[in-house]
């Protein structure tokens, strides 16, 4: 079905169930507004920036990235995604954002009917995030999904899940940051928490002990499974070095196959994965990129980490231009943190029980170390991942926030 003619039912459906057309709703001094135009999306990921200026531990999109994210010929999410997004207002002023998100590609593959809400910010104001979602579900049933979930972004590798648990906690330029309130709107709106995922820190160990805990089991089961199936940590020289050698690309297909049956997971397809490859590399240290190949030299696992950026983009203040760039140039290369995120980490799945991931944390962990970082912040995990989650059993490690998708049915949806 055409963009035009989905337009179409949109808008027999809405006059048949005397729901105002989306996008334009409007109660006593409230409205609701579809984006069309370009600088209306520039003042929805603004609305972020204003909604949380005074808070430490958001951290902020920029603004470059979130175009791109956006633009329907950018992003290649767009060839089995469709979305709109809508801006509420009160008396001329933003009080609150969310995008409407359709994953036909996740909904094949889980066979559901699902829309999902994401990007979504409000004032504490029950009257606002209730007409946000309800423009979401109207706008999910009209395109016959029967149930609405979120946050969540177009695939895994967007941003997804609201936080409920270390709100004192600074966030990363990878995870959301919201108030408590947001939670207590959901729940007042009917929504059940669906799933969970967990943000973990874990103190590297120092070479003279301290948080030692027990990162030798790292190291011997390496030796033993690189000595009973022959897998070797491959090390590139530099990043052209891993281009060139194809490898990067090879990084995400793991990735892509290690995820596949994780909650509402949508395989990613070859130019997304080029996409992620042109948007990340840049800002990756070769160094800390581990790949594990087997005896046939065809890598079978990855574990992919970066300085943490978060202090380098609140500095930026969310733009690359005119002068952010040179905030993030000298978190990257000059004055790195003292804190490495965990961004992937993925074993092909016949060999998760081979041990092969301790080979990796074997290569990073002196690494770490070498490079003079402390602690370490693991990507949100699925709660129900145990084989993920038993990594850490090894290192000192707490943690330290919690977060999860907010689920409802369509059916029945207005809550009075």
């Amino acid at each position: 079905m055409t963009r035009e003619e989905i337009k179409f039912k949109e808008n027999e459906y809405l006059c048949a169930h005397n729901i105002p057309k989306l996008g334009t709703h409007c109660m006593s001094e409230l409205c609701i507004k579809r984006i069309t135009t370009k600088s209306e999306l520039k003042d929805f990921i603004r609305f972020n920036y204003r909604l949380y200026k005074d808070s430490p531990y958001a951290v902020p999109d920029f603004m470059e990235d979130t175009l791109d994210t956006f633009d329907h010929n950018k992003n290649a999410a767009f060839e089995f995604c469709e979305a709109d997004y809508f801006l509420a207002y009160r008396d001329g002023k933003i009080v609150g954002r969310v995008a409407a998100i359709i994953n036909s590609r996740s909904n094949s593959k889980w066979n559901t009917r699902i829309v999902r809400f994401g990007w979504i910010d409000f004032v504490d104001d029950m009257e606002v995030s209730r007409k946000l979602l309800e423009t979401v579900e109207d706008w999910g049933k009209v395109r016959g999904m029967d149930t609405i979930v979120g946050p969540m972004g177009f695939t895994d590798m967007d941003q997804e899940g609201m936080l409920f648990e270390g709100y004192d906690k600074p966030g990363n330029m990878y995870t959301i940051y919201n108030y408590p309130y947001y939670n207590d709107h959901m729940k007042a709106l009917g929504y059940e928490a669906d799933a969970v995922w967990v943000d973990r820190t874990i103190c590297i160990p120092k070479p003279e002990g301290e948080h030692a805990a027990n990162q030798q089991k790292f190291f011997r089961v390496a030796k033993l499974v690189q000595d009973r199936y022959g897998f070797k940590v491959h090390k590139f020289k530099s990043k052209r070095e891993l281009r060139k050698s194809g490898y990067a690309l090879k990084l995400f297909e793991i990735i892509n196959i290690a995820y596949q049956n994780l909650y509402g997971y949508s395989t990613m397809t070859r130019r997304q994965m080029e996409q992620y490859v042109d948007t990340y590399m840049p800002f990756i240290d070769h160094r800390l990129i581990a790949v594990v190949d087997n005896k046939d030299g065809m890598p079978v696992a990855v574990g992919i980490c970066m300085p943490n950026l978060t202090k380098a983009i609140q500095k930026a203040q969310a733009r690359l231009f005119p002068f952010g760039w040179w905030h993030m140039l000298k978190a990257l290369y000059w004055k790195k943190s003292n804190v490495l995120d965990l961004l992937l980490i993925g074993t092909l799945p016949e060999y998760q029980d081979t041990g092969c991931i301790s080979l990796l944390f074997a290569d990073l962990i002196p690494t770490a170390q070498e490079m003079g970082f402390d602690t370490a912040e693991c990507c949100p995990q699925l709660e129900t991942n145990s084989k993920a989650l038993s990594v850490w059993r090894s290192l000192d490690s707490e943690i330290t926030k919690r977060r999860h998708t907010w689920k409802k049915a369509i059916e029945n949806n207005k809550v009075k």
